[in-house]
């Protein structure tokens, strides 16, 4: 079982950035894909970006150019480093990651906020 701990959420002024970390308990040199969804207040959750085990990432339309999300299997750590953000990325982020041979999401963290003043 792997859990995933989330840090790195706060306030930021428009402009600003953020990194988060998503910290997982066990290695995930395995997992299939990696990434962060996030939810606003009375919105679904939506992907914002992802990376697979040999690298490839993909970003929601709304962030690109402006996130980049990496991993550090050494440290058992992925990472979303946030720039530009605005008002509209206020939302709770969560982190995910897929199991070796799975199709769907094995596991989330608790979620990080992350609130852009306006």
């Amino acid at each position: 079982q792997v859990q995933l701990v989330e840090s790195g959420g706060g306030l930021v002024q428009p402009g600003g950035s953020l990194r988060l970390s998503c910290a997982a308990s066990g290695s995930i040199f395995s997992m299939y894909a990696m990434g962060w969804y996030r939810q606003a207040p009375g919105k679904q959750r939506e992907l914002v970006a992802g990376i697979i085990s040999g690298g490839s990432t993909n970003y929601a339309e709304s962030v690109k150019g402006r996130f980049t999300i990496s991993r550090d299997n050494a440290k058992n750590t992925v990472y979303l480093q946030m720039n530009s953000l605005k008002p509209e990325d206020t939302a709770v982020y969560y982190c995910y990651a897929v199991g070796p041979g799975s199709a769907t999401i094995n596991y989330w963290g608790q979620g990080t906020q992350v609130t852009g003043a306006s």
